[in-house]
């Protein structure tokens, strides 16, 4: 059997889906979970690049401060919809963030990463906005309180993305 020369990298595609969504449904979460991931952890991949502020432990704590502020935020009633342009903006802007740092700090191209999860997150913005607003009309419940049920599932999702990485040199230890 002919044995595979290909050297082994590690994933970049399903890990920035997941990071992006989770942008599109709250803007600071991903780049708050990544920066959280990469103050602790690190890589190679982003020495020298302008990226590389992700990785320090103020940026974590600033990204997470925000991070909260934008769940309250968004059940506060003059708050526009995520569909809303500049909101969408945003949200795409996020995406494209952590994505071309996922992907350069596994020493792939920033600029794939950042098309992947710019596209990801407007996709996961429109599906978590007719999500969101369709359960509201569906069930009588405000959209607020749905919103916390949103929260609830952005909160576990990058937990869950954060607890499947491993660091660089191998060995897997929970953050």
């Amino acid at each position: 059997m002919k044995q595979s020369t290909k050297k082994h990298r590690p994933a970049k595609f399903w890990p920035v889906v997941g990071f992006a969504t989770l942008a599109g449904m709250r803007s600071m979460s991903a780049p708050a979970f990544l920066s959280h991931y990469l103050s602790r952890q690190p890589h190679a991949g982003l020495d020298g690049s302008r990226l590389r502020f992700l990785q320090k432990p103020a940026t974590a704590t600033v990204l997470k401060v925000l991070a909260v502020g934008e769940m309250v935020a968004d059940k506060l009633p003059g708050t526009p919809d995520r569909i809303a342009p500049p909101v969408l903006l945003g949200r795409l802007l996020s995406g494209a963030l952590v994505g071309a740092a996922w992907y350069r700090a596994r020493h792939g191209s920033a600029l794939s990463g950042g098309v992947v999860g710019g596209l990801t997150a407007v996709a996961a913005t429109f599906v978590s906005y007719a999500l969101r607003t369709g359960i509201s009309e569906e069930s009588g419940v405000p959209v607020a309180l749905v919103g916390v049920g949103e929260d609830a599932l952005v909160l576990a999702g990058g937990a869950a993305l954060l607890s499947g990485q491993r660091p660089a040199h191998g060995a897997w230890r929970p953050l």
